[in-house]
């Protein structure tokens, strides 16, 4: 599936392929909160990097979050934003340089509707912010006090996801 997304300017805009576009992680965690903005969440879907074509890239910013409240150690990944606008685009990460993850808010291509969601780093969300209840569609999750490890271990991929519920879009 070709994605295309744009900045909120229009400085930036850009296109790539998926076969996972099913907007189904909100996550809570600071990083995303703080610079994906809107309700207190960010929604990311996958990529293939390879495919990404950008027009306005001179007006791209990058940025490497900071891991812990103590400013001590950077994101391997890199948050990719319009200098101009200051709107979130995507997520690139050196660890898996065949794909990025752009932010749902900026893409402009219909999305389908995801059957379920995942609600990951919610003890971080801030107390306005509505929590859904876990059901039958939602998940919750709540890693306090786990390590990277320990999560990474407890959630499926994005693909996985995709792959295990039949909706790889090729």
């Amino acid at each position: 599936m070709l994605l295309a997304g744009s900045c909120h300017c229009g400085a930036v805009s850009f296109s790539a392929t998926t076969h996972a576009p099913y907007p189904y992680m909100h996550c809570y965690c600071s990083i995303c909160r703080k610079l994906g903005g809107g309700g207190g969440f960010a929604i990311n879907i996958m990529a293939n990097y390879d495919s990404l074509k950008i027009q306005g890239e001179s007006h791209i910013g990058k940025y490497q979050a900071w891991m812990d409240p103590e400013r001590s150690e950077r994101s391997p990944g890199f948050r990719v934003f319009c200098r101009e606008c200051g709107t979130a685009l995507w997520v690139w990460d050196p660890r898996w340089p065949e794909m990025f993850h752009p932010n749902a808010s900026c893409i402009d291509t219909p999305l389908p509707n995801a059957p379920e969601r995942n609600h990951i780093f919610v003890e971080h969300a801030p107390e306005w912010v509505p929590i859904p209840s876990v059901n039958e569609v939602d998940k919750v999750y709540d890693f306090s006090g786990k390590t990277i490890d320990d999560i990474i271990d407890s959630i499926e991929s994005l693909e996985d996801w995709h792959r295990n519920r039949g909706l790889i879009v090729e």
